[in-house]
């Protein structure tokens, strides 16, 4: 997918991540860090589940990639930990406050770089649905919080 610059508003609490030289990152992946470095979500291993592949993904969430690294690039991204990003999705319904993580199609064994769905738990997630979408829709507006830097998600009081 193409850079897309999905922050809409809000603080992004950038962090600089490095960045392997063979790594390719896009402006708007969701990224995770890899012992000391950034990866894009379509890097993770799998699992074996779904669930198994966005928890996963959740514990090692850093953001959003604000920047592009191309292949052979060595420099560190900048990388928002925080903020409301538009992000696509399938074509559903989402409240206010919804539970959001990263996408993985059905057949798939990887997660989508700039897609995100509905999840069931915050041990799932990358963050909240913060625009009501009914009727249904297939973009989503989500503020994130980055387990790395922030503890991910909250669980409700």
């Amino acid at each position: 997918m193409a850079d897309v610059m999905r922050w809409r508003y809000g603080e992004t609490s950038p962090v600089m991540l490095p960045v392997q030289s063979a790594t390719v990152i896009e402006i708007g992946d969701l990224v995770y860090l890899s012992t000391d470095h950034a990866l894009p979500a379509a890097a993770q291993a799998n699992q074996g589940s779904k669930a198994a592949n966005q928890q996963l993904f959740h514990n090692n969430f850093a953001g959003v990639a604000m920047q592009h690294s191309a292949n052979g690039d060595t420099s560190p991204i900048r990388v928002a930990t925080t903020g409301v990003f538009a992000f696509d999705c399938a074509i559903a319904t989402f409240e206010v406050g919804a539970l959001v993580g990263a996408e993985q199609p059905t057949g798939a064994t990887v997660l989508k770089n700039q897609v995100v769905a509905s999840v069931a738990a915050e041990n799932l997630a990358i963050g909240r649905c913060t625009k009501r979408v009914n009727p249904a829709g297939t973009s989503l507006l989500v503020e994130i919080v980055g387990t790395v830097s922030h503890g991910g998600p909250q669980a409700k009081a």
